[in-house]
Order: C-alpha cells, then structure tokens, then sequence
C-alpha cells in the first residue's frame, strides 16, 4: 500500500493525482483501503456514546470519506476522458463495489438512527439556517435512499443498486467503444464540396491518425456530424453521418443496448415501487423543483406547441430552398443542410466567415475575463506538470483583489478515441471549509475536433456557447462557498445545476465581449459590427428544430419512466410510440434516441429529470433579463448578486429562495420562449 501512488498526499500538483505514476491496477487495492477507511469513520460516528449533536454527527458525517472521495473522482474523470481496455475492466469491477459502498453508507441503521434523531427534534436545536439545511439534506439523502427501509425490503434495494450500477457501466461502455471504432473513409474529393477547410482539415487528420488508406474520414462525435449535416452538399453523406450517430448503441448487435435498457428500467421501476412510488419519474423527481410529473409536464405544455409551431413555420422556409435541388420532401439529414442554406441566403453569413474570429485561445481569454469582470476572479496559467494527457492545461485562479486562491481549473478540450463524447464539468475535489478546508479542483471536458499541428482551432458559434456552457458550471464550482461539503458547488437540485452553466452562454453572444475578444486568428482585426449583427439575428435560425428536438427527448424520457410495467419492452417501439401520442413531425428527430442516450443510462442523475435543461432555460432567460434591462451585461450590482446567490451559494438555500434574492421575483417563461423565437 505504501507504494500506491493513490494512497499518497498528493500535495505537490496542488492536490491533483500523480497521473505519471498511475496504473489502472492501483486503483482496486487503493479503493479496498479507501473503503475501510471510510467504514471506520462513519462506524465512529454511529457508535458515538455521547447524544447526537449537530457538531458530533452532521459535521463529523460531512467530513469523512475524503480519501475515498478524492480517488473516486480521479478513476471517474479517468474512465470518461482518458480510459482504456484495462480502465474499462477495472470499472466493470469497481462500478457495483462503489454502489454498494454508498447504498450501504445510507442503510446504515445506527448512523442513520443518530441523524433522525437530530431531524426529529431540529426545531429544538437552535440551528442557523445553513445547518437547518444540512441537517434537511443529508437526512433527505439516507430517505430517498431506502434508510426506513425493513429487512428484505432493505436488502433488496441494496442489491438494485449494485445491479444497476453495473448495467449503467455497461452501458455507457458500449455507446463509448461505437463512438471510438466507427470511421467513414472518404476516397472520393468531390463528396467534400461545401464542408468548409477546418472539416476538410479534420478529416484528413482523422484518416491519418487512424493510418487509413483513404485521404479523409469522419468520426461520429457530435461536433463533426452536425458540421457535416450543415454543410455537405452530398446528400448520401449526410445521410450516412447521421445514421451512423443515431446507430451508437446498436452498432456491435452482440453489445447492443436495448437489452439493458429494458433491464435497468425494470430495475429503476422496482426500486420505485419499494419506495412507495408508482413509477420511477414520480419517485425521481420527488426532489427537484418541478417536483412531480405533472410539474414536468406543466413546463412541456408551454414549449411543445410553441416549439412544434415555429418548426412547421421554418420547414415552410426552407422547402423551397430544398425543392431548387430536386427535393420534394425534407428528411431528417437534409434540415441542417437546408436551414444553413437560407441563413447563408437570409442573412449573408457562412461559417467561413465566422469561424477566423472564434479561435479557441481567444474564446478562452473572453471566458476568462467576462469572470474576472463579474466576479473579480483572474486566471494565471501554470506550468506544464505530468497530466492524464497532454491536451489538458491547468490553471490557478485567484481573487484579483486579495491574490487569494480561489481554486485551480483544468481545461481538456479535444476529442479523442479515449474520451466520452459531449461536454461537461466535473471535481478532482469539492470546496469545503470545515476540517482544514479546501479549495475546489474543477475540470471542463469539451470534444473540439483537433487542428493540424500548427493551425489554430477555430470555433463554430455552437461550440463557443457550449464552451461558455460548461464553463458556467465551472464558475459554480469554483466560486463555491460553504462550509459544508454536501451544500457546496453543484450539489444543487437537479434542475438549478443547470442555471449557472446555461446563463453564462449569454456573455458568449454579449456584442462588446465579442468586440473585444473575436479577432481575427490571421490580421487581429476585431469583428465588425456588421457580422455581430448578422449572427445575432441568424441565432434564431432552427431554433424551433432545436426545441422540437429537445422537447421531444423530454417527454420520451418522461413517458418511459412513467411505465409501471416492462415486460416485453421494446425501447424502440416505446419511442415510437411516443412520437407518434404527440404528433411528432415525420421529418424531425428527437435529439437522443434511447440505445446511446447516456443522460437517462449512464446513470440515474437524468433519468426522468432530461427536462431539467429547459427548465433552467426558463431561469436563465428570465435572470439575464436583470442585466438587459440594466443596460449594462457586467452591471457590478448584479454580478455581486449574480455571485452570492447563483454561483456561490450552493446547496447553503433553497432554488427558489436564492433565485428570488438574485431577481427579486420568480421567473417567467416568456422570456425563454422570446429567445428562441417561439413567440
């Protein structure tokens, strides 16, 4: 053990792991001795002789399993953006010894009979509102958790859990190793007229990593197949591109996913039934602000409509656009292709000329200093040191005021075979105050397609709202302030997380951080006015698509989890299904379908909850509106506000309280339908 580079202090990369000397053998032996440390300390707390206190009981249980906590965010960043056949093998192992680790933590009788009593009498204690809120929390998690649970009711959620975790592993493995092996070669040129040089770039850089005998090839990840739909005039191209990402999950019939949908679902609905629910939407979203179901759908009922109206009114605009190349009926890969031609036309603009203003250096930059103008942060790159890979650079980021260290941040911004697609954010270590306290270690994960060597990578405007996107989650766990663990950061409703991320995309579109940070990677000049104001009114170009598509996996989500039976489910037909109840348009999609839909099965955190997206559109709509109506986007009254409310204050009040002390009011979804262009 003493030679296990995980069991180390770790204080030489300022808490980062000693990546260099990580093996995927070393984490089985560390996690072993993470979880006897672990038992100890909550076995401490539980036999504790003394009354419970809040102090001898919630601090204490906040506190423990820190060693536990650091190597399990370590092996989980590991296994979604550098893994491996050997990390893999470890994670089918570890997956249902993690679970059961933490269902057995919340059915811990004798902790949690210390942390009911403390709940019992809370209005005795004399407690601050902060750990009035901890105290509500943590014994909210051992409820929703199965801890009143007696004998074989108890015993079977348990099992559940594990079970489940090993088939969510499975799962996201198997839309991971689609995603890694598929590869369309090109040896044709003239299939590439209309994809723009950077794609073209792309693609021969993709078929000369992968030493393949044709000149270009495309991968599947999100960001090259939507640029193909856009852009390439080759019909049959675009068809198979997106066939090919809609077939993730199915590709290898003898690792397919159905299957195991079909069994985590039974699996999530008798979880649900022990519990006392009547399906695992109502039981998975008993604890977010919608609250229930029908809180869902009461959002759904105001998007749907609205969202399906603008995207007959846009299929109206481009038909005609479509009927000029011989193509009387749209299909699903032609949308993009034809919405891009009519902003082409609409609005003069192509990615051509928007993409040599948004290199991602200076994207980076704009990033950084639209926080340092909010919150009086700055971020000072740090000195190459043994990463998990050579793409990810580290910074440390300070209070410009005090020079105090707020946290360090990570950015990893290119794909590779090794990594998970999408975009997110996640810890190497949570903020806390209390037991010698810490400062967070958060990372941002993006999928850019990587330049040649030597050439800059220059952005779409989508991937600079998603890069502002996760960098908003990055800011909520950055600027995290709590003494508690549990409160910190992110460990906030399911759908509040989702506010600070997707209100930031707002200073991405802002024209004054544009004029100054969207400069041309050849001649430096700053983007002309002009092309601000086609972009701004091209945003909403496919907006009524997006939302259609968007909408649509909601309430595919949501219907799915709202069966009380599964025998002879059929995640296919169920979908259709769906689809067909709500009148979905024939040459429109949903943005996921179930097989590689890694938000609903690659773990629970989405599972009837993929709403949640929309739901914080609603908020961060309505929130910057405060700045709108201001008349200034870095209003230093607001972004204090912004900062104490939203991004630091965590889990320490309630969504709606805090969200209310940042607006003075609840939210309105007019806004949000008034951005998208719905209304």
């Amino acid at each position: 053990m003493s030679t296990n580079p995980l069991l180390s202090d770790w204080l030489h990369h300022d808490g980062l792991p000693p990546f260099d000397q990580i093996q995927p053998r070393h984490f089985e032996p560390a996690f072993a001795h993470a979880f006897a440390e672990h038992n100890a300390e909550l076995d401490a707390i539980a036999n504790n002789t003394t009354d419970a206190t809040f102090e001898n009981t919630l601090v204490a249980y906040d506190a423990t399993g820190r060693l536990l906590k650091r190597i399990d965010n370590c092996f989980s960043n590991l296994c979604s953006s550098e893994t491996s056949p050997e990390l893999q093998r470890v994670e089918q192992a570890m997956s249902p010894r993690l679970a059961g680790h933490r269902s057995a933590i919340y059915l811990h009788a004798a902790l949690f009979l210390r942390i009911d009593s403390l709940y019992l009498r809370r209005s005795l204690l004399n407690l601050s509102p902060i750990q009035l809120r901890l105290l509500e929390r943590i014994h909210l998690d051992f409820v929703l958790a199965g801890a009143k649970l007696d004998g074989e009711k108890r015993a079977r959620f348990g099992q559940i859990v594990q079970t489940l975790a090993t088939l969510q592993t499975t799962f996201s493995q198997r839309v991971l190793n689609d995603e890694a092996s598929f590869v369309l070669p090109i040896a044709d040129e003239s299939r590439l007229r209309g994809l723009p040089q950077w794609l073209r770039d792309t693609g021969h850089e993709t078929a000369q990593s992968r030493k393949l005998d044709a000149s270009y090839a495309f991968n599947c990840s999100r960001s090259v197949v939507e640029a193909v739909l856009a852009f390439a005039e080759d019909r049959a191209l675009r068809k198979s591109m997106l066939a090919a990402f809609r077939a993730r999950g199915t590709m290898n019939a003898e690792a397919a996913t159905p299957a195991i949908i079909t069994e985590i679902l039974q699996l999530r609905q008798e979880q649900a039934a022990i519990m006392g629910h009547a399906t695992f939407a109502d039981y998975n979203t008993s604890d977010t602000m919608a609250g229930t179901p029908a809180g869902v759908r009461g959002l759904m009922d105001h998007i749907w409509p609205a969202a399906k109206a603008r995207a007959t009114a846009e299929y109206a605009q481009i038909a005609p656009i479509a009927k000029k190349d011989g193509i009387d009926e749209i299909e699903v890969h032609d949308w993009r292709y034809y919405a891009e031609k009519m902003r082409q036309q609409k609005f003069a603009i192509d990615d051509d000329e928007v993409k040599p203003y948004f290199a991602l250096d200076k994207m980076t930059e704009a990033m950084f200093d639209c926080a340092g103008k909010l919150f009086g942060i700055g971020f000072e790159k740090l000195p190459a040191i043994p990463l998990y890979h050579q793409d990810v650079t580290r910074y440390a980021v300070r209070n410009i005021a005090s020079g105090m260290l707020v946290g360090i941040f990570l950015t990893d911004n290119y794909a590779r075979p090794s990594k998970r697609s999408g975009a997110w954010m996640s810890y190497f270590r949570e903020q806390t105050r209390h037991h010698g306290g810490a400062v967070p270690i958060v990372v941002n994960t993006n999928n850019f397609p990587k330049p040649p060597a030597g050439q800059p990578t220059l952005m779409g405007f989508d991937d600079v709202r998603t890069m502002f996107h996760e960098f908003g989650h990055g800011l909520h766990g950055l600027l995290a302030n709590s003494d508690y663990e549990r409160l910190s950061g992110t460990n906030v409703l399911q759908d509040f997380v989702e506010l600070p991320s997707q209100l930031f995309e707002h200073w991405a579109t802002a024209p004054q951080v544009l004029r100054m940070h969207a400069r041309h990677h050849v001649t430096g000049e700053s983007i002309p006015d002009t092309l601000i104001e086609k972009l701004k009114k091209a945003n909403v170009v496919n907006q009524g698509l997006e939302a259609v598509e968007s909408t649509a996996s909601v309430l595919v989500d949501q219907a799915v989890h709202a069966l009380a039976h599964y025998a002879g489910f059929d995640a296919a037909a169920a979908e259709k299904k769906v689809l067909d109840e709500i009148a979905m348009p024939a040459h429109m999609k949903p943005r996921h379908e179930l097989a590689h839909f890694g938000h609903l099965f690659s773990s629970q955190d989405y599972a009837s909850r993929y709403y949640v997206y929309l739901w914080a559109e609603v908020l961060d709509a309505d929130a910057f509106e405060a700045f709108e109506e201001a008349g200034d986007v870095f209003s230093p009254v607001l972004g204090q506000k912004l900062h104490s409310h939203i991004y630091a204050a965590g889990n320490t009040v309630a969504p709606m309280e805090t969200y209310r002390a940042f607006r003075g009011r609840d939210a309105t979804v007019t806004p949000m339908l008034r951005k998208k262009g719905l209304i």
